[in-house]
This record gives C-alpha cells, structure tokens and sequence, in this order.
C-alpha cells in the first residue's frame, strides 16, 4: 500500500499522509489529521488497536480493538467540511461515503469531537 493513494482521499500517497500514523512512527498534531488516519484505520480494516488506542477511554465503552479491525463497510471517499481546534478541544465536520455489505451506497454525516490529553488528541465522541 506504500506507493498507493491514501485511503482518506487526500491524494497524497498513503506513506506520506495516514501510513505514518497508523504504523505509530507518527503522532497527529491537529485534529484533522487524526480525523483522516481513523478513517484510514477503519477503511482498510484491521486497525482496530489504533482506533482504541486513538478513542477517548471514557467514551470508547466496551469496544475492542478486535471489534474495531472488523470491516463493516467499504469506504469510497472522505470529505472534511469543517475542522477547528481551540485549546485542548476540537472538531471535525465531515461526509463519508460508503457501500454497504450489499454493495448499497449510504452516506455518513458527522461532526466529531476531540480533546487533546497529555499532548495527544483522541476521538472523544460525534454529534
């Protein structure tokens, strides 16, 4: 997948955009590039430590990483709408597209939230 387009449909190759991430070489400064490498982690599957490890512990419930490396959909394309960090908080507006396990297109609207712990941001929870 190195010499790939990024899954998070950046149009940077996935080595130098969410790769670094997801192999933890790398850890993301804003909110949208955590944003960008969890949806990698979930549109490649098998990423599910990551997603944990990137989720808020007091919102992440009874999830697991073995839950989280599980594909559930085919993931056709990221759009970021709106991001925004003040402080230790952020936000991240944005589209995903998607085909269902019947091969049904469906769409994902979401705002997310993020707060920075300990210098890292973590998924916190989605509006």
């Amino acid at each position: 997948m190195s010499s790939d387009l990024c899954p998070c449909t950046s149009g940077k190759p996935f080595a130098s955009c969410c790769g670094p991430y997801l192999a933890r070489s790398s850890k993301a400064k804003t909110v949208k590039q955590l944003m960008r490498s969890r949806y990698s982690a979930f549109a490649l599957g098998g990423h599910g430590d990551y997603l944990l490890e990137t989720w808020h512990p007091g919102s992440a419930g009874a999830l697991t990483a073995e839950s989280l490396s599980a594909k559930t959909f085919n993931w056709q394309d990221l759009t970021i709408l709106d991001f925004r960090h003040k402080g230790d908080e952020g936000m991240v507006k944005f589209e995903a597209r998607y085909l269902d396990h019947e091969g049904k297109p469906g769409l994902l609207q979401e705002v997310s939230r993020f707060i920075r712990v300990s210098g890292l941001w973590l998924y916190l929870d989605s509006e």
